[in-house]
């Protein structure tokens, strides 16, 4: 009897190691495929975090951002838009923008192997988002810049990176605001007022439909930028940007076509040009959105202040401007780089 019970645990225990084993070596298998997934989740995060990602991608949305302001002088020029006709000017606006909603689908689309739909809790963040991006800044820049002159509105859009910084510090808390930070977009912003003046004057009356209205574009884009990021947490930040485009874009020329704006000359360069502005939005906005969705908002946002830098660069260029590469322009650079490096230097760490 002794024996028998002996042998009936011998036999429990050698099952119970069995047991024993194949569970730890299913838990080993599961630890083993979490950690690869959790790393494969990790790798878009850390790898677009990484900062000459973030300094490529920046500075390719400012070269394209850049290169909007001569083309849409010849877009205006080949549409015959005249400078004053602001009617027009924002109805070509809200043209640029449908298609570079459309453009932005496709590509997501395309990149994604399915049709990016907005979902039912996504689209009143497209509104919101395409009222801010869209239609609010680009109807008061172009109502602005129409009543002030293009010198004094390049240096108050040169704010909104000030602008972004604190709203997303102080009123989202979605990073710290720390001195150093302040410093880089300081030195940032001189070097975007350097480059504009250039031996210019800021003689002329502070008008409230122009200066004003010059701030608050720049005030509507920071919100967006601000937005942006907190909706991308949820939401594919490529279908935000392309639906935000594509309802505001239809907005702005419903608006431009009330108020009488009319486009009179299409012709195959003039056709060209509206599709390569609407190209440069769709793509520029597009990184600039993945971005934001995985750096804070004050190490993407300080990179605006390049957009006027190569806006003028590419003027001289492509316009035949009387513009000259002086010792001011390129300490006006100098001073760009300087403040986009000491916003996005990383902090030092004390070991213990």
């Amino acid at each position: 009897m002794a024996e028998l019970l002996f042998y009936i645990l011998l036999q429990e225990m050698f099952f119970s190691y069995q047991n024993y084993v194949k569970l730890w070596g299913m838990y080993k298998l599961c630890k083993k495929k979490f950690v690869r997934q959790d790393t494969i989740m990790k790798q878009p995060d850390s790898f677009l975090q990484k900062t000459p990602v973030v300094w490529i991608g920046a500075l390719i949305c400012c070269a394209l951002w850049g290169s909007a302001f001569p083309c849409i002088k010849l877009g205006y020029e080949w549409m015959q838009i005249a400078s004053g006709d602001t009617a027009s000017q924002i109805l070509y606006a809200g043209l640029r923008f449908t298609l570079a909603g459309i453009l932005t689908i496709l590509i997501g689309s395309v990149a994604q192997r399915r049709i990016l739909f907005p979902t039912v809790s996504a689209m009143p963040r497209v509104l919101w988002l395409c009222m801010l991006q869209t239609v609010a800044q680009y109807l008061f820049f172009y109502i602005g810049l129409a009543h002030t002159t293009g010198v004094k509105a390049s240096i108050i859009e040169g704010m909104n990176v000030f602008v972004a910084v604190l709203v997303a510090a102080l009123l989202f808390h979605q990073e710290k605001l720390t001195f150093r930070k302040l410093l880089g977009c300081v030195i940032g912003f001189l070097g975007v007022v350097c480059v504009n003046l250039n031996g210019l004057s800021l003689d002329a009356p502070f008008r409230w439909n122009g200066e004003f209205f010059i701030f608050l574009s720049t005030v509507a884009y920071a919100f967006s930028s601000v937005y942006m990021k907190k909706y991308s947490k949820d939401h594919n930040p490529v279908m935000l940007s392309g639906y935000q485009f594509l309802l505001g874009g239809i907005i702005m020329s419903v608006c431009g076509l009330l108020t009488r704006g009319r486009l009179h000359s299409f012709s195959g360069r003039s056709i060209a040009m509206l599709f390569w502005l609407a190209t440069v939005s769709a793509v520029a906005y597009s990184i600039w959105s993945i971005l934001l969705k995985y750096n804070p908002v004050s190490k993407v946002a300080v990179f605006g202040f390049m957009n006027p830098v190569f806006g003028f660069l590419l003027s001289s260029i492509l316009l035949n401007e009387d513009t000259t590469i002086s010792f001011i322009t390129i300490g006006s650079l100098i001073l760009v780089c300087a403040g986009i490096f000491i916003v996005n230097k990383p902090a030092k760490t004390t070991t213990q």
